[in-house]
């Protein structure tokens, strides 16, 4: 078994070799789209994808004596972040080849953003781009959504029993949990309700109207809570249906889809009991009512349609989903500032939402409401407890460390957005939504402008924010400890 305090350079190498071809095989999917449309990109996915599969076989097979009983945690943290950051490259060959985006910076931003379901894009006619091109980016979204981690362990039995220590880095939220003993079924499961889910999406958005091509990458967008949409005016331009229909789905997708898990096989009470559920639900709730009621005020429009824009804004933005039904910077400043303060907050704890995360968020007033206490009553003993079990001091002070490190990151991001000439609230709104992997921000990332306008520099370190985010800082920035490299 191989020394876990050990780099083992080949198993990596191995190991995104696989990814690589997996990631191959399903961007030639795209190139159905393509051909059904009788747009020109196909020959350029199929190149693209033929390029990555080969490159994919050259690095696994090089390495295929390699054993991959074991992986250690510091081959986890490896292949994950690197997987990520190799397969936005590969990502890229559709975009550039098919000459639909011809920077390099532009096209590694679109597919990082993709990949990390930010949906934040550099694309300024987005109509105007081929289908099959555009199937290739919203299927970036629902590849990265459940992670390309978890497909691969759940169709890679030859992973193994290291799978945990891949599972461990790449799955969110603070604590991990398991369907099944077996790591490899847990990810069957996952991904099973995920494709479930999709696929019901999928049908009743086309029930709505809208054609095979539109219903899937919506689709993908949505349980990814990525935000990529076929349409310039992302989703105002549909009907009431079938925004109440993404509102639904976004917040499923918001959920842990272990509470799903629990749903399809009745056990409601699980659901209902959990804590942060709860607490999802409740914030999406207040927020939502709190903007309907401010719309009503100071805007001309039926009581129907306020609710339907305030929920759908609400819903999207707290899932980090980051559709957009209207553009809420001509909100009332309350409003649109509501809409930014909802940002830091994410969805549950093993969901495809990004951000802080809603159970973080309620640990920490947990926590310091029993500070209050523990002033009172030094010598008690109260734990945090979270669904009726007391929470390990290890949790909470990595929660008090995520989030602490999250804001000074922001701090930083933002302040470096500003030195290259972006304005205050184009600094913050750019750095609060890749970091939370929401895409739209405020300012001049916001509906009207997109990401367009931001220099080279700054979109390479909106791009390092957003892998950040989908992976939770931790598994990132423990590559930048010398103690990391040690045996």
């Amino acid at each position: 078994m191989p020394d876990s305090s050990k780099i083992h350079i080949r198993v990596i190498i191995k190991i995104l070799g696989a990814f690589l071809i997996i990631l191959g095989v399903m961007m030639a999917s795209s190139a159905i789209f393509s051909f059904l449309y009788k747009e020109n990109d196909g020959p350029a996915i199929l190149l693209s994808s033929g390029i990555t599969i080969l490159s994919g076989m050259l690095l696994f097979f090089a390495n295929r004596n390699v054993d991959l009983k074991s992986i250690g945690k510091k081959d986890g943290f490896i292949i994950v972040t690197f997987t990520w950051i190799v397969i936005s490259l590969f990502g890229t060959l559709p975009f550039l080849i098919s000459g639909q985006i011809t920077n390099f910076t532009d096209a590694f931003f679109e597919t990082m953003s993709g990949f990390t379901t930010t949906g934040a894009t550099i694309l300024q006619d987005i109509e105007s781009v081929t289908k099959g091109i555009l199937f290739w980016r919203s299927l970036t979204h629902w590849i990265g959504g459940m992670g390309i981690i978890v497909l691969s362990l759940a169709i890679m039995p030859i992973l193994g029993i290291g799978g945990m220590q891949l599972f461990v880095a790449e799955v969110p939220g603070p604590t991990k949990d398991k369907l099944h003993p077996r790591i490899t079924d847990t990810a069957k499961r996952l991904w099973g309700i995920y494709v479930i889910l999709t696929a019901v999406q999928t049908g009743l958005l086309m029930t709505g109207g809208l054609n095979v091509h539109d219903a899937l990458c919506h689709a993908f967008g949505t349980m990814a809570t990525g935000g990529f949409s076929t349409q310039n005016a992302s989703i105002a331009g549909y009907s009431p249906y079938i925004q109440y229909t993404i509102i639904v789905f976004m917040f499923l997708a918001g959920t842990s889809f272990v509470l799903h898990y629990y749903a399809l096989h009745l056990q409601f009470s699980k659901v209902y009991k959990n804590e942060e559920f709860r607490f999802y639900t409740l914030l999406i709730i207040i927020a939502a009512a709190v903007l309907s009621i401010s719309l009503i005020l100071f805007y001309d429009s039926t009581i129907e349609e306020s609710f339907r824009a305030a929920l759908f804004q609400t819903v999207s933005i707290v899932t980090t989903t980051g559709y957009i039904t209207t553009d809420y910077l001509y909100w009332p400043p309350f409003a649109w500032l509501l809409i930014f303060l909802l940002m830091f907050t994410g969805g549950c704890a093993g969901s495809t939402g990004g951000g802080i995360k809603t159970v973080r968020q309620l640990l920490l007033f947990k926590n310091s409401a029993l500070e209050l206490k523990r002033l009172i009553h030094p010598k008690a003993v109260l734990p945090v407890r979270l669904n009726g079990k007391a929470v390990s001091e290890q949790v909470i002070n990595n929660v008090l460390a995520f989030f602490l490190i999250y804001m000074l990151i922001f701090t930083f991001g933002s302040l470096f957005m500003s030195m290259l000439g972006l304005d205050f609230e184009s600094s913050l709104g750019s750095v609060a939504a890749c970091l939370g992997n929401i895409g739209p921000g405020i300012g001049l990332v916001g509906l009207v402008h997109n990401y367009s306008y931001v220099p080279d520099a700054g979109k390479w370190m909106l791009s390092f924010l957003m892998l950040l985010g989908r992976l939770e800082l931790f598994t990132v920035l423990i590559l930048f400890s010398m103690s990391f490299w040690k045996n």
